[in-house]
């Protein structure tokens, strides 16, 4: 990862994650593993199935994992419902939250997603071919982004589901953003990253700067 960093300037950023359709216990097992390595990770996640698996059931291995000074971010809101995203960031502490589309059937918390810029990666041709949603043209991308949610546009796992210039492109075509949607979800891309302040000021400035916007 340094080597590729060094010769194609791509920086990188590592997140393990628990498994949650295993028991909190197996999480711990995995964080002791981790935690020699803690210094190379940027934070520690929480993925797989929701269904019957709420951020709660891993409450007491997040708090180990805040406790050594790592951020928690979680899957939540792709197939399991709106409320699990509250639970995410009350519980767990989550200060960001992949795929989070189910929001929507909350306004209260799309709302106060907008007003705290909680981070949401969503990620659409996923949520699509996991049957999310039917198409694409139903996603609430473009709603959320105009309600001011900190959304981001992302591949999920490309080699499943597409590459994100793809993910991009279907987004364009299908949702019919416009050059300030594009300009603005680069923004929260970076926003919603783990680089430091300094580095992320210098990219949403260089998005700001190709957008025509004066900084």
């Amino acid at each position: 990862l340094r080597e590729g960093q060094k010769k194609h300037g791509i920086s990188w950023r590592l997140i393990p994650c628990f498994l949650r359709h295993l028991s909190e216990e197996e999480a711990r097992k995995t964080w002791r593993e981790l935690l020699p390595y803690r210094e190379h990770f940027s934070a520690v996640g929480l993925d797989s199935s929701e269904k019957g698996n709420p951020p709660s059931k891993f409450a007491g291995v997040f708090s180990e994992v805040r406790a050594a000074g790592l951020p928690a971010v979680a899957h939540a809101g792709e197939e399991g419902p709106a409320a699990y995203i509250r639970e995410a960031i009350d519980v767990l502490k989550a200060v960001r939250i992949d795929h989070g589309v189910r929001c929507r059937e909350d306004p209260g918390l799309v709302g106060e997603l907008a007003r705290d810029r909680v981070p949401l990666t969503v990620c659409p041709l996923s949520n699509v071919k996991l049957c999310v949603f039917k198409n694409l043209s139903e996603h609430p991308l473009k709603e959320l982004l105009r309600a001011g949610v900190n959304v981001s546009v992302n591949s999920d796992d490309p080699a499943f589901f597409g590459g994100l210039l793809e993910t991009w492109l279907a987004c364009v075509r299908e949702l019919g953003l416009g050059e300030e949607d594009l300009a603005q979800l680069a923004r929260n891309s970076f926003a919603g990253s783990f680089l430091p302040e300094e580095e992320k000021r210098k990219w949403i400035q260089k998005i700001d700067r190709l957008a025509g916007v004066s900084v």
